[in-house]
């Protein structure tokens, strides 16, 4: 059985990711902060619930330690976590700002991989999908034809731009993996108060598709519903 973990899965794109994972045979661990929302929403769809602050490293690594003595290895790390930072003008975002956000988003995918990479080597097919935005595409926001172009943010899109350039260089160290990056696409979610105008399950296309993908899959791939998008 396929062995998953996904970070920040207790709502929105995580929640529905591990929904369709479960429904492909997939077996999750669905990754929370909270342990009263983690386990009522593991119980809801037949996942596992695992206690997991990607902005804490003995979380983090007690959560490796409890996917090691339960299963052994990981077969496919979702990298979903991430906050957006609120709507801060450009020349009012301080330092402080911007690191709470990449202490989320960046940090904390290098902090959860890190700590899964000896579980994922022992996987016959590994595999990470690194959730990033359009936002974090330089060739789509300097799109005039795309709404993203027409945004002015400084913490979101640039940690959303490094975790593109994460999976690029994870993808070189690894050739062994597959390691993808996705754009959910404008989706209704907390993150930006349901005012995307896609659904959970389009939104979760792209990480669907390239969690179930084999040995033969592609990697070092920048990815929406519709296929490969720009850098």
């Amino acid at each position: 059985m396929t062995i998953t973990l996904i970070t920040g899965a207790n709502k929105g794109l995580g929640f529905e990711a591990a929904c369709r994972l479960v429904e492909h045979g997939h077996n999750v661990y669905l990754g929370a902060r909270d342990p009263k929302r983690g386990r009522a929403a593991a119980d809801v769809i037949g996942a596992r619930f695992l206690q997991l602050d990607v902005t804490d490293d003995k979380s983090v690594d007690a959560a490796a330690a409890d996917i090691k003595r339960r299963d052994g290895k990981l077969d496919v790390l979702i990298n979903n976590a991430g906050i957006a930072g609120g709507r801060i003008p450009a020349g009012e975002v301080t330092a402080d700002a911007i690191r709470s956000v990449f202490e989320t988003n960046v940090f904390g995918i290098v902090r959860v991989t890190h700590a899964m990479l000896p579980l994922l080597r022992e996987s016959d097919a590994p595999v990470i999908v690194n959730v990033s935005s359009g936002l974090g595409s330089f060739g789509i926001v300097t799109d005039p034809k795309r709404l993203e172009s027409q945004l002015i943010a400084l913490s979101y899109p640039s940690s959303k731009s490094a975790v593109a350039m994460l999976t690029l260089q994870y993808a070189k160290a690894f050739p062994e993996f597959r390691v993808n990056v996705v754009d959910p696409g404008y989706t209704a979610t907390d993150l930006n108060n349901n005012s995307g105008t896609q659904t959970v399950e389009e939104g979760t296309d792209a990480i669907v598709r390239l969690a179930t993908i084999g040995a033969d899959g592609p990697t070092g791939r920048f990815e929406d519903r519709g296929g490969v998008i720009p850098w």
